[in-house]
């Protein structure tokens, strides 16, 4: 059943073994470590890459790019083959990136409209992040308020979303109409 959306609330596949499946799925030798997210429109499958020969030091930013770059290019065509399977199971698109020293990469991966309605106080705040030149658009404005907030209350949503599980089991588990 899943929790209330109207229109917004797609049928789509439980996901929530992808985790799992991706750790079976991955060739052994591709991270040291996989972190999958999934939300109902994508799973975002992240790997730590080894730190491997990074000759010119792994500070060397073009150094960690080449690496990143050649990963990407020599995984391609099996990262495809893996993600048609995963789209065909959880109905829902992937996308890929790779962790390496202290930076993440993410390959083409969805940006997805949010529509909203803002009244007068909200949109000062987006235009005055615009002027600021902290943003391009009020949409980069949104974008950037909605990493600040993740950022800074990611205890508080990871709480919440713990709570909103249990209400989906507690939910499963209820009587039918």
């Amino acid at each position: 059943m899943g929790r209330p959306g109207g229109w917004q609330q797609a049928d789509v596949p439980n996901a929530d073994d992808a985790q799992d499946w991706f750790n079976g799925r991955l060739p052994d030798d591709w991270f040291t470590a996989v972190d999958v997210n999934v939300d109902r429109d994508e799973i975002t499958v992240i790997g730590t890459l080894a730190e491997g020969n990074t000759d010119g030091g792994a500070e060397n930013s073009a150094v960690l790019e080449g690496r990143v770059s050649r990963w990407r290019s020599d995984t391609k065509e099996r990262r495809i083959e893996i993600a048609r399977e995963a789209e065909a199971r959880y109905q829902r698109k992937v996308s890929w990136g790779v962790r390496l020293a202290d930076g993440t990469a993410l390959f083409t991966h969805l940006a997805a409209p949010v529509m909203t309605r803002l009244r007068q106080p909200e949109r000062q705040v987006l235009d005055t992040l615009v002027d600021a030149g902290v943003a391009r658009s009020r949409s980069d404005a949104l974008a950037w308020s909605v990493r600040l907030v993740g950022q800074h209350a990611d205890e508080w949503l990871g709480q919440l979303r713990e709570a909103m599980s249990e209400v989906d089991k507690l939910r499963s588990q209820g009587p039918t109409i």
